[in-house]
């Protein structure tokens, strides 16, 4: 496909990295000449410098011949203009804008979106898809990640195999014998910085962390197995009540009962204007890193505790100052530089989200074609968790899986059946309107879409 990226910041980058390894025509529009240097010096891919909202701009970017167009600058309205010329003017067919504005998204406002008004087929809103994927970890304590898939009957789950896990160093053929009634599939690990498919005589090893689909109706069943029996917290702390952390404190409240949330917001006037949002949640405006305030928010009796600020220094040291309560709790940091991540277990926090890589896997998910349903991205992309559906012409159709001649770069995890999940073996037969749930390498994504027989944006 012909793509436009408007906009070369972290996501634009990282969207741009992906789909021009996948084989598809890459153009990238920003104003900064730096940022576009960097993409033209790193990546296979047209780089231009000017003013996406400038209708000759988006002609000299091959506008006329685009099948998609992806607004991802750092400004709402621009991104909104960009999607309205794209279809006025040059009639690209498919249309996904980063928007952030409540005002945007929210009430009455949100029916602009349509073929009449402002032409966007697809809107991604980052602070709510990081504070959903936040709200998946609280889910599933245990979890480093946990992602729904087909119809939210499979979830994807990373776990970190731990000193304590009873069921590390057992080959997993035997793991398949001992608990027959699993319906899970291990399929990869990352090991010493290095991602590894793992086959039935390979063994889970202290420092992995462990790929694996499951049935969702499992979910603490599997994370038991690994070692991992805490309960759901019903005391949650939130440092920063910006849109994430609001977002996430309403999710919390309408969905967990009995849950007590309390948020710690530095700024009065944003202090104030969420606890009017918020139904039974505790606002207390301060510095998360002042020890009166800690106190006041009684630290110690947290059982999670996440740092959703927009310093990640801060988000850091706030959850460091959690950890030395003595109080064994969770704790969840945002951090927008890749660089942290080294010092994770060294400050022994138990995770660090980059809100940049769930904003490109939303976005991932609609670039794919026809029956490609959910994408999610995993070790900055280099690896797709995908959903995709058995149709008449899929070569995969009434074949069994032993019989598929698969590449090894392709995994399939599980699949959903109607109302059943199925953790296929060798002898399993694909069915129309399967949904199939695989693993596959970046490179390898035209394969996965040849297989599935897939036509059209």
């Amino acid at each position: 496909m012909n793509i436009i990226i408007c906009g070369a910041g972290k996501v634009g980058f990282s969207i741009s990295k992906q789909l021009s390894s996948q084989g598809h025509s890459i153009t990238v529009i920003d104003q900064s000449t730096e940022d576009i240097k960097k993409i033209n010096d790193t990546q296979d891919v047209k780089g231009i410098v000017g003013r996406a909202t400038l209708p000759s701009v988006l002609e000299n970017a091959g506008a006329e011949n685009a099948d998609m167009i992806i607004a991802v600058t750092r400004n709402d309205e621009t991104n909104m203009v960009v999607c309205q010329l794209a279809s006025s003017l040059f009639n690209i067919q498919k249309k996904i804008a980063r928007i952030r504005t409540k005002d945007f998204l929210e009430g009455k406002w949100n029916k602009l979106y349509n073929k009449s008004n402002i032409p966007i087929d697809v809107i991604i809103s980052p602070e709510i898809e990081v504070a959903k994927s936040l709200y998946r970890r609280l889910e599933a304590p245990g979890a480093l990640d946990n992602v729904p898939f087909g119809n939210d009957k499979i979830k994807m789950l990373e776990i970190a195999v731990e000193k304590k896990c009873p069921i590390a160093n057992i080959q997993l053929k035997k793991l398949t014998e001992k608990f027959p009634d699993f319906k899970a599939n291990i399929l990869g690990a990352l090991r010493k910085d290095k991602f590894i498919f793992l086959k039935k005589n390979d063994k889970m090893i202290e420092g992995d962390n462990v790929y694996l689909t499951a049935s969702s109706d499992q979910l603490n069943l599997i994370l038991k197995a690994f070692g991992h029996d805490e309960k759901i917290s019903k005391k949650i702390l939130i440092i920063g009540g910006g849109n994430i952390g609001l977002h996430l404190a309403k999710m919390l409240e309408t969905n967990i009962e009995g849950i007590r949330v309390k948020v710690i917001e530095k700024n009065k006037q944003r202090a104030e204007e969420i606890a009017t949002e918020l139904s039974s949640s505790i606002v207390i405006n301060g510095d998360a890193l002042d020890e009166e305030i800690l106190k006041e928010a009684n630290l110690e009796e947290s059982e999670t505790v996440l740092a959703l600020t927009n310093d990640d220094e801060n988000n850091i040291m706030a959850c460091v100052l959690a950890e030395k309560t003595g109080l064994q709790k969770r704790t969840i940091a945002i951090v927008n530089k890749s660089n942290y991540s080294l010092l994770q277990s060294s400050l022994n926090i138990d995770d660090l989200v980059d809100p940049r890589m769930t904003t490109v896997s939303r976005i991932m998910g609609h670039v794919h074609k026809g029956t490609i349903g959910t994408v999610y991205s995993i070790l900055d992309g280099e690896y797709e968790f995908i959903e995709a559906k058995i149709l008449e012409k899929s070569e995969l159709l009434n074949k069994k899986i032993k019989e598929a001649n698969l590449p090894d770069h392709i995994r399939i995890g599980a699949v959903a059946r109607k109302d059943k999940v199925i953790i296929p073996r060798s002898d399993f037969i694909f069915e129309k309107e399967d949904l199939v749930v695989l693993l596959a390498q970046r490179e390898h994504l035209k394969e996965v879409e040849d297989i599935f027989s897939v036509s059209s944006i």
